[in-house]
């Protein structure tokens, strides 16, 4: 379906437009309509990382956080169900490379009540659900990933920071 964009609407818009129960990429956007294709994504994504990646995932509770997780973890090898780790702030799993799943929204903002080196510059690819919330704390290079509620499914909205960050974001938009 093609669509002829009008004066004045945003790419979002037109996403949201022309999305219709179809997965698709438009510029640095992602819908997925159910899922098990945000498992997919994260799985197709699993796939690319390397030690030392980092992914910051951002959206309001029951967004997909750790649905996205779980597709990660398959593409990192990990058979291990994933859990969230919002009580726990810190789940560890051993695949390919490790994968250290973090959710900070209960440390408002006090990294130093973890030590976030230990996971950021270890062996493994390290995950952060409400990452932006450490602020100056997070590394410069990091891939962050908003995952906004669309009726049934979700639109995904990429934010590259730094050089790393940008060849993953080249690298999934290349492969789908």
């Amino acid at each position: 379906m093609t669509k002829t964009k009008k004066r004045g609407e945003s790419p979002l818009f037109l996403l949201m437009e022309i999305s219709q129960n179809k997965t698709f990429w438009y510029n640095n956007y992602m819908y997925t309509k159910n899922e098990d294709e945000l498992i997919a994504l994260g799985e197709d994504l699993g796939h690319l990382l390397e030690k030392n990646d980092v992914l910051i995932l951002t959206g309001e509770l029951g967004a997909g956080k750790t649905t996205l997780t779980t597709g990660l973890a398959k593409g990192l090898g990990i058979h291990q169900m994933i859990k969230s780790p919002t009580y726990t702030i810190v789940r560890e799993y051993e695949g390919r490379l490790p994968l250290y799943h973090l959710d900070v929204y209960r440390i408002e903002g006090d990294a130093d009540s973890i030590d976030l080196d230990e996971f950021l510059f270890g062996s493994g690819v390290t995950v952060i659900e409400w990452g932006h919330l450490l602020g100056e704390n997070l590394p410069s290079d990091y891939l962050e990933l908003e995952i906004l509620k669309k009726d049934e499914g979700r639109e995904i909205v990429f934010h590259a920071h730094g050089q790393r960050a940008t060849e993953l974001l080249k690298g999934l938009t290349d492969g789908v």
